[in-house]
């Protein structure tokens, strides 16, 4: 089981209160995840990354087990941490400004 951290306004759009969990068939990745996520919330589908090209959003972040997992490619494993739930796949909303 794979526990999954949104930011607000994608726990908003999903009409989650908490963290999820996923379950996830094949060697947890990057792209399962998000497939699985997509799958089960259809209303993210997109949010997450571009649906035609599949490549992140330029302002979402990817993180685990204290590592920026965002310029990592989309089908490198996930850590042991969190393909064994210890840890969350954490996703954040990135922040821009001057």
């Amino acid at each position: 089981m794979i526990r999954v951290v949104l930011p607000a306004h994608l726990r908003t759009l999903a009409c989650v209160t908490r963290e999820v969990e996923l379950e996830i068939t094949g060697q947890p990745t990057q792209r399962s995840v998000i497939d699985a996520l997509e799958a089960r919330y259809p209303p993210l589908k997109g949010t997450l990354r571009d649906p035609v090209t599949q490549k992140r959003r330029a302002f979402i972040r990817f993180f685990a087990s204290e590592e920026d997992l965002s310029h990592e490619p989309p089908d490198a494993p996930l850590p042991d941490a969190v393909v064994s739930g210890a840890e969350p796949f954490i996703v954040i909303g990135a922040m821009a400004g001057g």
